[in-house]
């Protein structure tokens, strides 16, 4: 009777977890996720500011580069304060509505970041296969549209998932895979059914990310058909590098995404570790690389910046 008891506890706190077996040594891991948050923040922060007061750079192509920095900030604020709580100073405990909070943007932010990176290659296959019709494709105003399309997609999908999961009780036990709080993580902790929130999580991920990296492949599939076309070699070798930055920001991204969904969908105990690492690649490195990549990248951009260093 008291075991039955038990599993009809419903637990009001999460508890968060490191890296097991390194409990000792939290403090010190804490160090390299201090800089890492620091060089993301500022490096997306500066990146913002040179495009923001350079008028040379108000093209379409930085001011989706921009829109890509200003997620990754909000991506980084998002999971900053639970990781860095749990290991510098032990919080574990963390309240279902703040979980429910923190997982329903850090799934807005990273299918958001998806979309950027969708819109970025678009501009690339403006660019390259159209381009005399670059500046007519791609104004301001339908820049703008296409932006909060994507966003207004983004919460439409999460929303019901998010209301579905507080629907729950939470019985079975109350201690997260990770030091933030994911959808798939937290709903194995529901102590009721859980296929419709499977298969309506499964489902919008294909709709964002699935949807968003096959039309990549697809942009990048007629980019390269191009390019091929050019007689010039280092005509071709020219319009491919304007893509080697972005190109490394969609690998950045989506190999640890996919990764991670593919081990919390079909992963077992044994990959508990692959977990918790894909998590942490999955949610800062994008942010911290990105403003690197594109400014070791991009001549434009990387002379903006040391003149306002040198200054």
């Amino acid at each position: 009777m008291s075991a039955a008891n038990d599993t009809k506890v419903n637990y009001e706190v999460f508890l968060l977890t490191g890296i097991p077996g390194q409990e000792d040594v939290h403090l010190w891991i804490s160090i390299p996720f201090c800089l890492m948050y620091a060089i993301s923040i500022i490096g997306n922060s500066v990146i913002l500011f040179i495009i923001r007061t350079d008028p040379s750079l108000h093209k379409p192509m930085y001011i989706f580069l921009s829109m890509l920095s200003m997620t990754d900030i909000c991506l980084s604020i998002t999971t900053m304060p639970t990781i860095l709580g749990m290991y510098l100073f032990n919080s574990r405990e963390i309240s279902l509505d703040a979980c429910f909070t923190q997982l329903f943007f850090i799934h807005s932010f990273s299918y958001i970041e998806s979309s950027m990176l969708l819109l970025m290659a678009f501009d690339r296959f403006v660019a390259i296969c159209i381009p005399l019709r670059y500046a007519s494709i791609l104004t301001l105003q339908r820049i703008a549209k296409m932006a909060l399309v994507f966003v207004l997609r983004t919460v439409i999908l999460l929303f019901p998932g998010l209301f579905l999961l507080k629907r729950f009780q939470y019985c079975r036990a109350n201690v997260l895979t990770h030091s933030y709080c994911l959808f798939q993580d937290v709903m194995k902790l529901a102590c009721s059914d859980i296929t419709v929130n499977s298969i309506y999580g499964l489902s919008v991920k294909l709709l964002t990310v699935g949807l968003d990296s096959l039309l990549i492949f697809l942009s990048y599939v007629m980019i390269l058909k191009t390019v091929l076309s050019i007689a010039s070699r280092a005509g071709s070798l020219k319009a491919l590098n304007t893509c080697v930055s972005h190109l490394c920001a969609f690998l950045l991204f989506y190999i640890p995404e996919i990764g991670l969904s593919l081990t919390h969908r079909f992963g077992n105990s044994s990959s508990h570790m692959l977990q918790i690492l894909l998590g942490y690649i999955y949610l800062m490195v994008p942010p911290l690389m990105n403003p690197v990549v594109y400014s070791v990248k991009s001549k434009h951009l990387r002379a903006r910046i040391i003149r306002v260093f040198i200054k």
